[in-house]
C-alpha cells in the first residue's frame, strides 16, 4: 500500500507527473512517512546524543520537515551548525541552506546595548518585545512573505469571482479570512488581521465595481 501511495503520482491541470525519488508533494501519505523518518533523523538523536552533551540548556521543536534547535550556549549552537548537516546526509537528506540559519535570539539587556535578531517559522516572525507590564516577552505576528501572499490571494480571488452572485462570493471570502483568522489570530498579532481584514474589504469593493460600466 505504501508503495501504490509513493507510485501514484501527482495530476495537477490535467498532467499527470512521477516522482523519481521522495513522496510525491501533496499525497496523503507524505506528512506521515515524513514524521516516522524524520522522529529518527533529528528528535531522537538530538534527545539521545545531543542534549546530554550540550553545556547549557538546549531544545528542538519540529513541524513536519521545519524545525527550531534552541541551545543556550553559542558553542554548543556552533557545534550543532557543524554536525547537523553531516546527520542528515547519512540518511539522503540534505538541509535548504537558504533557510537554514544561526540566530542569536537572546533576551534583550535593560541597557539596551544587546538586540536580539528574529526568525521565521511556521509562517510567524518572532520577535522579542515589551509586555502592557514592561516585561520582555517574545511576541509573534504574521510573517512578511506570506502576509502579502495571503493579500494577493484575496485581491486574485475577488477579481476572478466578481461575476458570481453576491451571496457566493461573501460566503467563499468569509471562508478564506476565517481560515486566516483561525491560524493567524494569536495575541499580539492584531495587526496583521486588521490590515486583511481591511484588503478584504477594499479588494471586493474595488471588483465589484468593475463588473459593469455603470460602476
Amino acid at each position: 500500500m505504501i508503495g501504490k501511495w509513493l507510485n501514484a503520482g501527482v495530476l495537477e491541470n490535467g498532467n499527470l507527473s512521477r516522482s523519481e525519488s521522495g513522496t510525491p508533494q501533496g499525497g496523503v501519505i507524505s506528512p506521515l512517512l515524513a514524521n516516522i523518518f524524520l522522529h529518527n533523523v533529528p528528535d531522537d538523536w538530538f534527545v539521545k546524543e545531543v542534549r546530554p552533551r550540550m553545556k547549557g540548556r538546549c531544545f528542538i521543536i519540529r513541524w513536519a520537515d521545519d524545525f527550531i534547535i534552541g541551545p543556550e550556549a553559542k558553542s554548543d549552537a556552533l557545534r550543532i551548525t557543524e554536525v547537523l548537516p553531516k546527520r542528515f546526509g547519512r540518511f539522503g537528506l540534505s538541509l535548504n541552506m537558504r533557510k537554514t540559519k544561526l540566530v542569536k535570539f537572546g533576551k534583550p539587556d535593560r541597557a539596551g546595548k544587546y538586540k536580539p535578531e528574529t526568525f521565521d517559522f511556521l509562517g510567524f516572525t518572532f520577535y522579542w518585545a515589551k509586555s502592557l507590564r514592561g516585561y520582555r516577552v517574545i511576541k509573534k505576528k504574521t510573517a512578511k512573505k506570506r502576509l502579502m501572499r495571503f493579500l494577493k490571494t484575496l485581491w486574485d480571488r475577488c477579481m476572478r469571482n466578481r461575476h458570481k452572485p453576491l451571496k457566493e462570493q461573501y460566503r467563499a471570502l468569509c471562508e478564506k479570512l476565517r481560515g486566516y483568522y483561525r491560524y493567524f489570530g494569536v495575541r499580539s498579532n492584531y495587526r496583521a488581521l486588521e490590515t486583511v481584514r481591511n484588503h478584504a474589504v477594499k479588494a471586493w469593493r474595488f471588483w465589484l465595481s468593475r463588473r459593469s460600466h455603470k460602476g
